[in-house]
């Protein structure tokens, strides 16, 4: 009975350690690092310096365009791919042929790297050839575009890229919260008179909010720590003027190019401060939701 009792505990032991070691162990590091005075290589007495690193960080004017950049990135991503995948969704459920083909087509660049995404999409936008060629060949040269390259489009040629590659998530996502709704209540709603536009809006959209949350979550996570897509498509400087620079890509130069590991630290904290902000609320409204069914 003892090693019955045990077996489960042993099985999970080296997997928690492992956990609490390079995960939680490093955080208590890091957050150590951000109120020390470790901006350097070597330094000799290390101290603490409270929230000196913090209040620099508030002040630099390279962060506060990355933060800007994150809002406009995550409202456009997030949204982008929402309403594209609800969309995609809706007609992939409608009576369609070659269904299991069209879930193929939006699902497939979900298959690709954000680097890859990156560099292929840095060729289509590039001022110079892609899709300012097939525009100028098309007589909508007018339509000619920096893209990436030009301030004024900056981190939102960035976020055209991540919605092709996730709207087919949040597709799938919708396809599922759709063909679980019961069909008798779209029968009942026929036989009361509703059409098409009241059926969606009163009982199709309603009864997707849980599945549109949970893709809001995890898209807003996404957007929050996206990196490699950025550096892939604007270069480890973020394009001109910062224009598609973000936090992660500055905490990475910060520490690892710079070697002021407490400002790095501190910026990292700040992302994890956010992103524990969105992500844990929602993983205590999913652990009551599920308590009550």
């Amino acid at each position: 009975m003892r090693v019955a009792r045990l077996a489960p505990v042993l099985l999970v032991l080296p997997s928690t350690l492992l956990v609490l070691l390079f995960v939680y162990g490093f955080i208590a590091w890091t957050g150590w690092l951000s109120v020390s005075n470790t901006n350097d290589l070597v330094v000799s007495p290390v101290r603490f310096t409270g929230l000196d690193n913090y209040a620099r960080l508030a002040e630099h004017p390279r962060f506060r365009i990355d933060l800007q950049n994150t809002l406009t990135f995550g409202v456009s991503f997030i949204t982008g791919c929402v309403v594209l995948g609800l969309a995609g969704a809706l007609l992939i459920d409608a009576p369609v042929r070659g269904e299991a083909i069209w879930r193929t087509v939006y699902l497939m660049p979900m298959a690709v790297s954000f680097i890859v995404t990156g560099v292929v999409w840095r060729w289509l936008m590039n001022p110079s050839s892609g899709l300012n060629l097939l525009l100028e060949g098309a007589g909508l040269g007018f339509l000619k575009s920096g893209w990436y390259t030009d301030p004024a489009v900056g981190i939102k040629a960035v976020a055209l890229a991540a919605v092709w590659q996730f709207s087919g998530y949040t597709m799938a996502l919708y396809l599922a919260g759709l063909r679980a709704i019961p069909r008798d209540l779209y029968e009942a709603a026929q036989v009361d008179g509703a059409g098409p536009g009241q059926t969606f809006w009163r009982i199709t959209l309603p009864l997707l909010t849980p599945v549109t949350l949970s893709a809001v979550i995890v898209l807003g996570h996404i957007s929050l720590k996206i990196f490699d897509l950025v550096v892939a498509m604007t270069g480890p400087q973020g394009g001109p003027a910062f224009s598609s620079d973000v936090p992660a890509n500055f905490m990475f130069q910060t520490t690892f190019q710079a070697n002021r590991f407490a400002d790095g630290a501190a910026v990292s904290m700040v992302l994890l401060v956010v992103v524990s902000s969105l992500v844990i609320p929602y993983l205590y409204w999913s652990l009551r939701r599920e308590v009550r069914r």
